[in-house]
């Protein structure tokens, strides 16, 4: 019991059945509201010993003076509480749903005497059928203009209309042909009535038979020589059949969903909602989801999806099927929900596992993987935000003055192999990529070790930063002979910033000691819990989730961590290279072959000698060279890979699935693009 809150409750108090809970602080604010199967498993989670729990939960359950619960029903019930509650009360360790931008949307004003289209971003719109979100505000205009031209409705304004109704002179837009509408003095307004509705079914199915009907009609005009009615039909044909190529088909034309793409890191993931209909994609959203405790992927999208659709508009119906990245622990319940959104008429709650629905998951995924960075680096890239970013760090470290030069060093290496570090540097909150170095490690004990030696290098140059290079004299002809300089650091960092916890910051600041740095600030990032370690101190600074400061410092580290796995790779690659360059009988061209047969390096090692015998030019004898050679090297053994299933990026490119590791023992996940050479900065020798 010592090593949770005092107050916790008897486990015998808290009932099994399920129910909404919420935490609650001092003054009675809620914290925290979720919900569970079973409350009494679920709580137990929260109690269990303080050092066990991930940081954010600890700190919430160390802000909390109380829990309370009330049990429903069922699952339902649970679902639907919880989020009535979010809504209620708003609570700060919650998700907290960013939206990126203000979707356009095309809309019929239905409830008019004479509806209009128009573009809009106002989806409160009484009466109003919407048509969308449209990606960028153009293609909702186009879509209108082209639409119009087959089925000519009101555009002109409300004002606009009524003016005209009164004095029987038509709208602007209906003099110069860009309205429809009864205002233009053309169609009644039953006539007009008739014209909407043909409108909206077409936008509802795109159904093909209404561009067969126009055909039809234009054939039958040119047949009776009605050649200027036969082109007016042509337009129409042609304005229909933009309309339809603007809308991709992805799927067949029966197939109704919304699909979610997620892309997430430890405090922030964004969305991408792609929303088809008949096979084509109508609309596509997206937005940012601030996380704040460390919640699986399933509760991500399970409240993801409750937020999307609980809004109460007619636009948040749930379509006939949903595909998400990962089911969640109460999927059945989330689905008949989802169900009960649309009437009761059944919604499907799925994962796409193959085929088309696969390979548009994929494209939603890699949408959402671009959403998240550019919202991380939107963030760190305004003017603004980089001062507050900067102040934000200075006053959390206790710098005297803002750093304005912040230096990041991480390790990288194959479970001990190919051990390289990388020095990235951001100024004024930017990167400088000129100013990029890669250490080479010959040897190492540990990363510590490492970190030390890299460090120690670095802090050898640091009085040269200030140095001018000579001016160089004049020859006879008064030319000046200037050979390229070396390239030299800027000038001093304010802050260095190592990839790791408490050991690598005392191996850094053990190089700094040596020497004899002081006026340099010193800060050790841990992956696992985004949290600060400054020397010397037996606790880390935690910084606020929604903190630009602390969005600021992942970036650098980032960075840091791609730069360094970058030039691992590729030394892996040229290493392997050089490996069975030594081989008699492999030359340039079937060392290429092999690299290129087998996609990555560690098929390669993986492969037997029967499998390297099938690459042409390669005998029996050099292919059990091969293996003789690569099997003496030490290697990581892939997860999930098979030689006859290499993975290709996007573009058909091999790509590397080894495992590689960086200081903290991260994996750097998924697969990676081998580079043959990197360009980010100079590589210093050992």
């Amino acid at each position: 019991m010592a090593d949770t809150v005092p107050w916790r409750p008897k486990a015998g108090e808290i009932p099994t059945d399920p129910g909404v809970y919420r935490w609650r602080d001092g003054n009675g604010r809620v914290l925290y509201v979720g919900k569970a199967k079973n409350l009494r498993a679920r709580l137990s989670n929260y109690f269990a010993p303080l050092p066990t729990l991930h940081e954010r939960t600890r700190r919430m359950v160390l802000t909390a003076q109380s829990v309370e619960w009330t049990t429903v029903g069922s699952e339902i019930e649970a679902l639907q509480l919880e989020y009535t509650w979010i809504k209620e009360f708003d609570p700060p360790f919650n998700v907290k749903f960013r939206d990126d931008k203000s979707y356009p949307y095309m809309a019929i004003t239905m409830a008019d005497e004479a509806p209009r289209v128009m573009v809009t971003r106002n989806r409160k719109i009484k009466g109003a059928k919407y048509f969308g979100p449209y990606p960028k505000i153009w293609a909702v205009h186009d879509t209108i203009d082209l639409m119009i031209k087959v089925f000519p409705i009101r555009t002109c304004s409300d004002s606009s209309y009524k003016r005209a109704m009164q004095t029987g002179k038509p709208c602007f837009p209906g003099q110069i042909g860009k309205c429809g509408g009864p205002c233009s003095q053309r169609v009644t307004i039953a006539e007009h009535r008739a014209l909407v509705e043909e409108f909206v079914r077409f936008m509802n199915s795109y159904d093909r038979r209404v561009i067969t009907e126009l055909r039809q009609r234009m054939g039958a005009s040119a047949d009776a020589m009605q050649y200027e009615q036969a082109a007016k039909y042509r337009d129409q044909v042609e304005a229909l059949e933009a309309v339809l190529e603007k809308s991709a088909v992805v799927l067949r034309d029966s197939v109704d969903l919304d699909l979610f793409g997620i892309a997430e890191d430890e405090l922030a993931a964004a969305v991408q909602l792609f929303s088809v209909r008949g096979g084509r994609i109508r609309g596509v959203r997206g937005w940012v989801v601030d996380k704040e405790l460390d919640i699986s992927t399933g509760d991500l999208v399970e409240q993801i999806v409750q937020g999307n659709y609980a809004d109460g508009t007619a636009e948040s119906v749930p379509p006939r099927e949903v595909v998400v990245p990962e089911l969640p622990e109460d999927a059945d319940a989330l689905q008949q929900w989802l169900s009960d959104r649309r009437g009761g008429r059944g919604t499907k709650l799925s994962t796409a596992q193959r085929g088309d629905r696969a390979g548009l998951a994929r494209t939603a995924s890699q949408n959402a993987q671009q959403a998240l960075m550019l919202y991380k680096t939107k963030r760190s890239a305004d003017y603004t935000t980089r001062a507050a970013a900067l102040a934000d760090i200075q006053d959390a470290l206790g710098m005297t003055e803002a750093p304005l030069r912040m230096e990041c060093y991480d390790i990288s290496h194959l479970q001990g192999t190919n051990v390289v570090a990388s020095m990235v540097v951001f100024e004024d909150g930017l990167p400088r990529k000129d100013q990029y170095r890669r250490y080479s490690i010959a040897e190492t004990r540990d990363d510590t070790d490492s970190m030390h030696q890299v460090l120690t290098r670095r802090l050898a140059r640091l009085d040269e930063d200030a140095e001018l290079p000579e001016q160089p004299d004049q020859n006879a002809d008064g030319v000046v002979a200037v050979e390229k300089p070396t390239k030299r650091f800027a000038y001093r960092p304010q802050l260095l910033i190592v990839d790791g916890g408490q050991p690598q910051v005392q191996a850094a600041k053990r190089a700094m000691d040596e020497a004899g740095v002081t006026d340099i600030a010193l800060v050790g990032i841990a992956k696992r819990l985004e949290e600060l370690w400054l020397p010397d101190d037996d606790f880390p600074v935690i910084l606020p989730r929604n903190s630009e400061a602390l969005f600021l410092i992942q970036r650098i580290r980032d960075e840091a961590h791609r730069f360094a796995i970058t030039h691992q790779r590729g030394r892996r690659k040229r290493d392997v290279r050089t490996q069975l360059s030594e081989i008699p009988g492999l030359g340039p061209s079937r060392v290429s072959a092999l690299l290129k047969h087998f996609g990555s390096v560690a098929r390669l090692r993986g492969a037997t000698a029967e499998e390297i015998g099938e690459v042409p030019g390669v005998g029996p004898a050099t292919a059990a060279a091969v293996v003789r050679k690569l099997t003496t090297v030490p290697t990581s053994t892939p997860t999930g890979d098979s030689p006859s299933s290499a993975p290709e990026a996007a573009d058909g490119t091999p790509v590397d699935t080894t495992t590689v590791r960086g200081a903290d023992g991260d994996r750097t996940g998924g697969p990676v693009r081998v580079p043959e050479t990197t360009d980010d900065g100079p590589e210093l020798p050992a």
